[in-house]
């Protein structure tokens, strides 16, 4: 339950003890998992099911269009939302969100198994359905966690908050990405009947699915939210400010100019890290076992090391993620860009490196960029927006999260063959939309609204 302290003279938010802190944000974990299992296996698998690497960015397309819609939708409505038999505000979607989440990731990995046929529309069909329904779940299941940190945390506290939100899904990213090669350590196969997702997949994302509702079960039962009389109090808002019909682009045209400048960031990292979700199995591949026959055993086998890189990656973000947490807010921008560059760097050693090990130290370059990602945005953002339709703007924030990676698969049909079709190429242009990225955060003006 949240303490009702003595309120901050920012905006009348009480501070918040640190163990309810991390309640706030604890099933982030889960749901990290569940988003991490999708973005380092789902090139894998479609490949597995006999799609083209040409045509990948097709099924990328479906998470960040599904994204795009459905988290100012959740944003919109849980700003009218109170139900306290569910626990609120923004927890009745956390819960909803999670239900459909555990379904799909049952059945997502098990695509090729239900006799559709190697390269068959139909299995691919399924495989893109599963992906945009566990996007959809994934985001109602997401999305709250961040509105909630908004909600209940004041500015004094925000970025340590974030921080810890960031140090969660970093946790549930290692998980994720190492238990396909943990398992194969212990003797589950890493190979299947051609078209066929190999048992290393699908148990991982059944360990997922049960962190998604443990965590998530977590957050649900410890943290209550404020009812509508103590957040409007708190906020300094009428009570009835978020119960009136409000137009998503009127909102867009009042946004704060942090708003925009930090969106304008954001473009740049996500499309970045879009390209290295759809690609770095196939770069790695290619470039360290030289195979891109997506059924051979060095492709697993290269599919299995990005899931360790993904970790890597992860772990590195743990730990920026911590430091972050605790530079002043005077340095926020120089250490967001520093993030930025330094992940650059990373993306375009993946381009060269042909030494499985050397790998390493490019994913954990990528890792500090990632940290940044996750700490300084939202943090920037919330800070600028008054209390009064938080979960909308934050929704529609997301467009600055789904867009970018939207138009950069739509790219990369002409970009992949301009490259020469070889996936380590498309690497050097993920480098430069980052290193962009570092250069446009000295754009931002950090703002406080009461």
């Amino acid at each position: 339950m949240a303490e009702h302290q003595t309120p901050s003279s920012k905006q009348g938010l009480p501070d918040l003890s640190k163990s309810m802190i991390w309640m706030l944000s604890f099933g982030f974990l889960g749901v990290q998992t569940a988003f991490t299992l999708q973005s380092s296996q789902m090139s894998r698998i479609f490949q597995t099911l006999g799609a083209d690497p040409h045509d990948l960015g097709w099924f990328f397309l479906l998470p960040p269009l599904a994204g795009m819609v459905v988290q100012p939708i959740v944003g919109y409505y849980s700003d009218r939302t109170w139900n306290p038999k569910l626990g609120g505000r923004r927890l009745p979607y956390l819960i909803y969100g999670t239900l459909i989440a555990v379904i799909v990731m049952i059945l997502m990995p098990n695509s090729g198994s239900f006799g559709f046929g190697y390269a068959s529309l139909t299995a691919l069909l399924f495989g893109a359905l599963m992906i945009a329904l566990l996007d959809v779940s994934s985001n109602m299941a997401m999305q709250p966690f961040k509105m909630m940190v908004g909600d209940m945390v004041n500015d004094k506290q925000k970025s340590y908050a974030y921080g810890i939100q960031s140090f969660l899904s970093n946790t549930g990213a290692i998980v994720a990405a190492i238990l396909p090669f943990l398992f194969a350590f212990w003797g589950l196969a890493n190979t299947a009947p051609k078209g066929v997702v190999p048992q290393t997949v699908v148990v991982s994302f059944y360990v997922g699915a049960v962190l998604l509702v443990v965590t998530s079960a977590l957050t649900v039962f410890k943290v209550k939210e404020y009812d509508p009389e103590t957040y409007a109090r708190y906020h300094g808002i009428d009570p009835q400010a978020n119960h009136g019909k409000v137009s998503w682009v009127q909102l867009l045209k009042e946004a704060p100019k942090a708003f925009w400048t930090v969106s304008l960031v954001q473009f740049f990292c996500w499309f970045a890290f879009q390209y290295m979700w759809t690609y770095s199995a196939g770069a790695i591949a290619e470039n360290v076992w030289q195979t891109t026959d997506a059924s051979s055993l060095g492709y697993q086998e290269a599919g299995n090391w990005y899931g360790v890189l993904a970790a890597v990656q992860s772990v590195a973000a743990v730990v920026c993620s911590y430091v972050l947490a605790k530079v002043p807010n005077p340095y926020h921008k120089p250490a967001y860009s520093l993030c930025l560059a330094l992940g650059a760097a990373g993306f375009f050693s993946v381009f060269a490196v042909t030494n499985q090990y050397a790998l390493v130290l490019s994913y954990i370059l990528v890792g500090i960029a990632w940290a940044g990602i996750l700490t300084y945005p939202l943090t920037i953002v919330t800070n600028a927006l008054s209390g009064k339709h938080m979960g909308t703007y934050l929704g529609l924030f997301n467009g600055s999260i789904c867009l970018p990676q939207i138009v950069a698969s739509l790219l990369s049909f002409a970009l992949f063959p301009m490259l020469g079709g070889h996936q380590a190429n498309m690497f050097l242009v993920a480098g430069a939309m980052l290193l962009a990225g570092a250069l446009s955060v000295f754009l931002i003006k950090e703002t406080h609204r009461v």
